[in-house]
C-alpha cells in the first residue's frame, strides 16, 4: 500500500514538473514506474510490473529527447509547439490500435487485469501522452485528460479511493498545465509569423 502511494505520488510529480518543462520530469518518472514495479511485484500482479516496464522504457527515451531538444531553446528547457496533422492522426491510430490489441490480451490471459477494456485505454492513453510529451506537444495534455476521464469514475466505482484522489489531482494538474503550453505555443506560433511576414515585407 504504501509503494503504491509513493509511487503515485511521484507520478504526481513527474506531471508538475512536466507542466514547468523541467528535465526533471522523466527521472521523477522513472522513479515513480521503479517503485510502482516493487510494489506490483509484492502483490504479484505480473501484468502490473510489465506495463511500467513499458513506462520506464518510454521514460528513458523522453528524457534523452528533453535532454537533446532543450539544447536548442533560449532558456535551456524544451520548447513546446502544437502537433501537426499527421503526428495527432500517427498519435489518435498509435491510441485505437494500441487499446485494442492491449485489450485482446488482457481479455486472453485474465491474469494481467482485472477490468481488460478499461485498463488498457488507460494504459495505453498513458503511453501516448508520454510519447507526446517526450516531443514537446501539447497534444498531450489532451491525452492526459482522456485518460483521467475514465480512470476518475473507474477508480471510485472499484472501491479505489486513493487512486481516484490521484486521478481528479491529475485531472487539475492537467488543465493548468495544458493552459500554459497552449499559450506558450499560441504565443511561439504568432511571433514565428510576425517574423516571417516582416521578412517577406518589401525593404
Amino acid at each position: 500500500m504504501w509503494s503504491d502511494m509513493v509511487g503515485n505520488l511521484a507520478g504526481l510529480a513527474a506531471l508538475a514538473l512536466g507542466w514547468r518543462r523541467s528535465l526533471l520530469t522523466w527521472p521523477v518518472q522513472l522513479l515513480s514506474g521503479l517503485i510502482l514495479v516493487a510494489a506490483y511485484g509484492a502483490a504479484d500482479l505480473g501484468g502490473g510490473v510489465g506495463k511500467q516496464l513499458l513506462v520506464i522504457t518510454v521514460a528513458v527515451w523522453g528524457w534523452r529527447q528533453w535532454s537533446v531538444g532543450r539544447q536548442g531553446s533560449g532558456d535551456g528547457q524544451i520548447e513546446v509547439r502544437f502537433a501537426s496533422w499527421r503526428e495527432r492522426a500517427a498519435l489518435a491510430a498509435g491510441a485505437v490500435v494500441g487499446t485494442l490489441l492491449v485489450g485482446s490480451l488482457f481479455t486472453a490471459f485474465p491474469a494481467l487485469s482485472w477490468n481488460p477494456w478499461p485498463d488498457a485505454y488507460i494504459f495505453v492513453g498513458t503511453l501516448v501522452a508520454m510519447v507526446a510529451q517526450a516531443r514537446g506537444l501539447v497534444e498531450f495534455w489532451i491525452a492526459w485528460l482522456l485518460v483521467d476521464l475514465v480512470g476518475v469514475p473507474l477508480a471510485f466505482s472499484s472501491g479505489l479511493p486513493f487512486s481516484g484522489l490521484v486521478y481528479v489531482v491529475y485531472l487539475f494538474l492537467v488543465l493548468w498545465g495544458m493552459r500554459d503550453w497552449w499559450l506558450r505555443s499560441a504565443a511561439r506560433r504568432a511571433s514565428a509569423s510576425s517574423a516571417e511576414r516582416l521578412e517577406g515585407a518589401p525593404a
